[in-house]
């Protein structure tokens, strides 16, 4: 809510037609598949070949689509390869999580046997598109909430999914590192190093390069992290295939990892709205 409060006007408005859009597509996927018997079959024999460990991938990749446009609104443009996801995926994803919703409200409606279950949740989802005509989208609070809640969980649910999964890797989590996404480490600028009596357009003053301590040789290109400090590229290659921080300030770059990119998109978040209580 802090974090939201930084946003002008327009980007709040902006932001809400985003979620908004987003909500609309995510349930025309949910009715298509709950409308054919073909695609609920498919979509729902795609879910069950699933691991637990690919689904609680999925909806990780899932909910960060959902955390991205917060950062956009806020002129925070991530980098994210991660959150994209192919039809077939998101249509099992929007399964799974009403699969998830309707068994805890009503834990016995999904005894009967799995070939009724398009039936009930079809019945469910009706019901539950009725009661939001009655105007809940109609106002910003009302698009909002719903999606406070979505990042609440998604947050709960890194921390829960993304500790059990660096135990898996045999490292603690404090200890834990993730590379830099390649994409990320491709959009690195390069600039050349100058003197100081001889400033010209993207160029950099002469410095030492933290990884290797040696000079960075006047003339040379060297790469230029986002936070500005400078590195030669054979030092902060092999260093970003390992580490996705800046060796100088720690700052981080995206990362292809799904439960590490939603931890530092929500550190980013987080920030915002302590810098503006501030």
């Amino acid at each position: 809510m802090t974090s939201l409060s930084t946003l002008s006007s327009s980007h709040l408005t902006n932001l809400t037609h985003s979620i908004l859009s987003i909500s609309h597509h995510h349930r025309r996927r949910l009715t298509a598949v709950l409308s054919s018997p073909t695609l609920f079959s498919l979509t729902l024999r795609h879910l069950l070949s699933l691991s637990l460990p690919q689904k609680t991938h999925l909806i990780a990749t899932h909910l960060l689509s959902l955390l991205q446009p917060l950062l956009l609104h806020r002129n925070h443009h991530s980098l994210s390869s991660a959150a994209s996801m192919k039809l077939r995926d998101l249509d099992a994803v929007v399964l799974l999580l009403f699969l998830c919703e309707t068994h805890q409200l009503d834990p016995d409606v999904l005894e009967a046997s799995p070939d009724n279950w398009r039936e009930i949740l079809g019945y469910s989802c009706s019901d539950i598109m009725l009661s939001n005509i009655s105007g809940l989208w109609t106002c910003d609070a009302g698009i909002l909430m719903p999606y406070i809640e979505t990042l609440v969980r998604c947050k709960r649910f890194v921390d829960i999914m993304g500790g059990y999964n660096h135990i898996r890797r045999g490292s603690d989590k404090e200890g834990y590192e993730i590379p830099a996404a390649r994409a990320a480490v491709v959009a690195l600028r390069a600039v050349e190093v100058f003197n100081a009596s001889t400033t010209t357009s993207n160029a950099a003053e002469v410095v030492e390069c933290v990884i290797c301590k040696e000079e960075m040789s006047e003339g040379r290109d060297v790469c230029e992290m986002p936070c500005q400090h400078l590195f030669h590229w054979k030092c902060i290659l092999p260093w970003l295939s390992k580490k996705n921080t800046c060796p100088s300030c720690r700052f981080q770059l995206p990362t292809d990892d799904v439960f590490s990119e939603i931890q530092r998109l929500w550190e980013i978040v987080v920030k915002s709205g302590e810098l503006h209580v501030a």
